[in-house]
């Protein structure tokens, strides 16, 4: 049974789009507007800046351990790097369009996955993957058959890497190899309806998915045990943990319509905040 704590957001952003990949990062909170093609941080009191646009959707985000943030162009099939004067250059081509989402571990592995097919294009379904770019530049693929991979995250010892599967209503783990590479693919847990997108890890091994047709953002144990669940009026796209503390859970939520030309109305994303007990862990 879910916990019966009280969660009350405050809203530090609206009027956004299709908003994603939540990142916390040096006091404030870096997120995506995948309608503007837009990087914005912005701060616990609402201020806010855009930092980088990239023609991309998808559009996310990790930041390396040395503090430069990588930004995934998706249409390009590059993944470029924002230097410390702003400019953004290629950290690595990934030899294709149709990337997803990604994360760094701690040891500057970047982890970007791909859906699989081109769903907006109206494509069949056909399994997704995951990449390693490790920090010297390789690339090659570490993991096959995702069902529609989604958001990714890695445990604070680098040990594990989580991989949300919104078709599987689950989420698969993976051991990080030495070199980087990913064995012993499990399932975490079972979400039973649950449809995850973007997730996080807490310092008891919890992990917070959001969830867009739900409207919801809940947190799990390993094995599928419900720990805690909060009710969205909207879709949720992806959480982080963050804040002084890393008590502050971060929630991006835009309304998700299937009959709408542009499946997010212009102006209905959000960037929420509440306050939880445990910590954020890991990455990212």
């Amino acid at each position: 049974m879910a916990g019966t704590q009280e969660f009350e957001f405050r809203t530090l952003l609206a009027g956004r789009g299709l908003v994603e990949s939540p990142r916390w990062h040096a006091d404030r909170l870096y997120f995506s507007d995948w309608s503007a093609h837009e990087v914005i941080a912005v701060d616990l009191a609402g201020r806010s800046e855009v930092i980088a646009r990239v023609e991309s959707l998808p559009l996310c985000t990790a930041w390396l351990p040395d503090g430069r943030l990588l930004i995934v162009s998706s249409a390009d099939g590059l993944l470029l790097r924002r230097e410390s004067d702003g400019a953004l250059v290629t950290h690595a081509d990934l030899g294709k369009s149709g990337w997803n989402d990604i994360v760094v571990d701690g040891r500057g592995n970047a982890y970007v996955n791909s859906i699989g097919f081109n769903m907006m294009a109206g494509e069949a379904y056909a399994p997704g993957f995951v990449s390693l770019v490790t920090p010297d530049g390789s690339i090659r693929r570490v993991a096959d058959g995702l069902a529609f991979p989604n958001g990714m995250a890695v445990t604070a010892d680098n040990s594990t890497l989580i991989v949300a599967e919104s078709y599987g209503h689950s989420l698969a783990a993976f051991d990080i190899d030495a070199d980087g590479g990913l064995s012993h693919r499990r399932v975490w847990a079972d979400l039973g309806d649950g449809t995850p997108d973007g997730i996080c890890i807490d310092a008891e091994n919890a992990v917070w998915y959001a969830d867009v047709p739900n409207k919801r953002c809940a947190r799990i144990a390993e094995g599928g045990r419900v720990l805690h669940e909060i009710e969205l009026d909207r879709g949720g796209f992806a959480c982080t943990l963050g804040g002084p503390a890393g008590k502050t859970l971060f929630v991006v939520a835009a309304e998700w319509r299937d009959d709408l030309p542009e499946m997010v109305p212009a102006g209905s994303g959000q960037v929420l905040a509440t306050e939880v007990a445990v910590p954020g862990a890991g990455w990212p």
